[in-house]
């Protein structure tokens, strides 16, 4: 072992040493059970407070779009989101012109926690005359939009 390698051991010796026994030897058995159970409880429930945070916003990952030969469009639309359950899923996409006038919009229904990215189609699209692309913004239930859009020209 070379003299990093004694000097990183050692360190880790002492570090278990001043965290495990010392405290014990100090403080007593049970009462240290009772302060690391206290402090692990606290940390994850830390970490399941701030899961809705890292879930981050809606990014929209592709759109696909056909036009009928009535005229009316049909969105195909991906969206990638950490969903965390009912308390932070990805809610809904909308369809908007270079104004930020919404054209239309798909609601989402229900977390997709296990289905990522996911795509869901909005048909019967109305497009007015003279709008050439629209942009797609996705959103969830925590953040509202704010995750990455893309525009996309109209066939």
């Amino acid at each position: 072992m070379s003299q990093s390698g004694h000097i990183s051991a050692g360190i880790t010796a002492a570090l278990v040493y001043i965290r495990l026994i010392l405290p014990i030897r100090f403080f007593g058995d049970q009462q240290m059970r009772f302060f690391y159970n206290t402090l692990a409880t606290a940390g994850i429930l830390i970490m399941l407070m701030t899961a809705a945070i890292m879930a981050g916003e809606a990014d929209v990952v592709d759109v696909k779009v056909y036009k009928s030969t009535s005229g009316l469009y049909t969105f195909h639309v991906s969206l990638l989101h950490g969903d965390t359950g009912w308390d932070h899923y990805a809610n809904k996409w909308e369809i908007i012109d270079s104004d930020g006038n919404v054209l239309g919009t798909r609601v989402l229904h229900h977390p997709h926690e296990n289905e990522q990215p996911f795509t869901r189609s909005l048909t019967g699209v109305a497009i007015p005359d003279g709008i050439s692309s629209v942009t797609i913004r996705g959103y969830d239930s925590v953040h509202a939009d704010g995750g990455a859009t893309i525009t996309i020209k109209l066939p």
